[in-house]
């Protein structure tokens, strides 16, 4: 085969992979980690950003109540889950990868304010959310801190 023809940059077909439906819930995750990592960007407002998401047909298919929860809640008490999390890093919250903070948040909010959904199904939908937006390894860092944050925030689910 002659270097010339060989495909190049640009040239070819897209491979698209078919993406197995997910449930609504697990839509207003994502959603709402793109809307934090947008304030955590721009420092915008959650109504400003919710505007914008909705403008932009960004809603579809996700629980849109769960996706408002998660989002003005993150926002308005980020510091406090911070503070939830930041024992169990290595470094500030503020000096970590911006997506990563944002899924810490969010699944450390689910785990102390959402006492019907399983700890391991917040630290599952976490982990994914990791694998989906983050780092190559990131799902791993987010795993290990979320086992922590939800042994401390659920014990009772751990010794039942």
């Amino acid at each position: 085969m002659n270097m010339n023809d060989a495909i190049q940059p640009g040239q070819g077909e897209e491979i698209i992979e078919d993406e197995p439906r997910v449930t609504p819930r697990t839509q207003a995750r994502r959603v709402a980690l793109q809307a934090i990592y947008q304030w955590q960007m721009t420092g915008d407002n959650s109504l400003t950003i919710m505007r914008y998401f909705q403008e932009h047909n960004l809603l579809a298919g996700c629980e849109f109540e769960l996706y408002k929860e998660i989002l003005e809640q993150v926002l308005e008490t980020h510091e406090e889950l911070d503070a939830e999390f930041a024992e169990f890093l290595d470094r500030d919250p503020m000096r970590l990868d911006p997506i990563e903070r944002a899924i810490l948040r969010i699944s450390t909010y689910e785990l102390k304010n959402q006492p019907a959904t399983p700890y391991k199904a917040v630290i599952n939908e976490g982990v994914e959310l990791a694998k989906r937006f983050g780092a190559e390894q990131s799902h791993k860092f987010i795993n290990g801190v979320l086992d922590k944050v939800a042994k401390k925030l659920r014990a009772a689910e751990f010794s039942a």
